[in-house]
């Protein structure tokens, strides 16, 4: 639309009245102020520099500011600069949704990229359904979400224990023992794999959740060396995973016998504990620091030359990087006229991109994205020896452990 004089300074007079009753948050209808003004383009970047979860979080800010910083040097979107707005929700759910209101209404950000955990996305959620804003997710998370309002960039159940539970069975054996952080995303991803073990003859020997900042193991380990599984499946998050680790060898327990394997823990996790206390276990994710490619070549270069030579990349910060990526393509194929988050999230649809893990797609039913699943082993140089990787690219399914449910275009289809 084109804003004539007499239309801005109506829509203006609006918008002060409304501030001097106690709205000051309204929306000028169709004023293409509301999105991009001048040439720069308002993202908000939300992730956490405080608390629990700053562990992991701080990396995904910074391939986040990396990503935002690199497009800008190469000329910006359509000529418009990216301008980031940082918050940090210091790991509290309740915090993540009070920012995400400050950044859709306040700073009048176009697209928000934030969260690691699963309680943090859940909490902002509303936020963007109700504003119809748009939210970039790039964590691995339980599925059973069909949101559009939301882009995520992380893997999905199907994209990291469809291979790996019949790998470990077959490696380690059936009995398994699942330990967690106390949430959504463990106590749903526990789901899955108790339905893929149930499905190969598996056993759970024991179940058990931690709070979130939880550092003391002792209990837990004794059930460990009471119930003897063949695997502890972890889904602990956060400083808690270093904890664990550390404790799991202090008490004499050894990955030979008795590994952990991991949806949840990366070389960001490893570096701050160290590799000796990671090597011989396992995880599972679509990339790790140690992948041979140009894209992450550059990517690892990039991101240690900015951030320090001990740098560490891995499977969430990756995505945090590539979906700025998606997103850039997404607003070039719009223009400068056209620049709205429902705009943004259809245009994104069907977007491929060659990440550092290899080329990626959005689904444009469902807003999750083909990914490249691995299974590796720490080692104690702290990165990743990948032992079995897919074929070919992966298609994201957010409720494959669950028949009868897809996520469509036109929302949630079955029971």
């Amino acid at each position: 639309m084109t804003i004539t004089r007499r239309s801005f300074i109506k829509s203006t007079a609006i918008a002060g009245a409304a501030g001097a009753v106690g709205f000051p948050h309204i929306w000028i209808k169709d004023s293409g102020l509301a999105w991009a003004a001048g040439n720069e383009i308002k993202v908000g970047v939300l992730f956490s520099l405080t608390g629990t979860t700053a562990v992991v979080e701080k990396s995904l800010h910074n391939a986040t500011l990396m990503a935002i910083d690199e497009i800008n040097k190469a000329g910006g979107i359509n000529g418009m600069k990216i301008t980031p707005v940082v918050e940090d929700p210091a790991s509290d759910p309740a915090t993540f949704a009070d920012k995400a209101n400050k950044l859709v209404l306040n700073d009048r950000c176009v697209s928000v990229f934030g969260s690691y955990t699963s309680a943090s996305r859940k909490a902002v959620l509303p936020v963007f359904e109700k504003r119809k804003n748009l939210y970039w997710y790039p964590t691995l998370y339980e599925g059973r979400e069909c949101s559009k309002d939301v882009m995520y960039t992380g893997a999905v159940p199907n994209q990291q224990q469809k291979d790996f539970i019949p790998w470990l069975v077959k490696n380690h054996g059936k009995k398994f023992y699942l330990i967690g952080s106390n949430y959504i995303y463990p106590k749903e991803e526990n789901n899955v794999c108790k339905i893929l073990l149930q499905q190969l003859g598996g056993e759970v020997v024991g179940e058990e959740y931690v709070p979130l900042g939880h550092s003391e193991f002792g209990s837990v380990l004794n059930k460990f060396r009471e119930t003897k599984p063949d695997v502890i499946f972890s889904t602990v998050v956060g400083d808690s995973v270093i904890a664990l680790h550390k404790q799991y060898k202090a008490a004499g327990f050894t990955p030979d016998k008795m590994p952990m394997a991991s949806l949840t823990t990366s070389e960001v996790e490893i570096a701050a504990m160290g590799g000796e206390y990671a090597a011989g276990h396992y995880t599972s994710a679509p990339y790790f620091m140690s992948h041979q490619s140009p894209e992450n070549q550059k990517f690892v270069e990039n991101y240690q030359k900015r951030y320090g030579k001990d740098a560490v990349t891995h499977f969430v910060s990756e995505p945090a990087y590539f979906q700025i990526y998606l997103f850039r393509q997404a607003v070039e194929k719009l223009g400068k006229g056209d620049i709205t988050p429902i705009n943004i999230r259809d245009a994104a649809g069907g977007l491929e991109i060659m990440a550092p893990q290899g080329r990626v797609k959005v689904d444009p039913d469902n807003l999750h994205c083909y990914l490249w699943p691995k299974i590796a082993q720490a080692q104690a140089d702290g990165q990743f020896k990948v032992i079995e990787q897919s074929a070919e690219w992966v298609k994201p399914e957010p409720y494959w452990a669950y028949p009868g449910q897809s996520c469509t275009k036109d929302g949630l289809k079955g029971a």
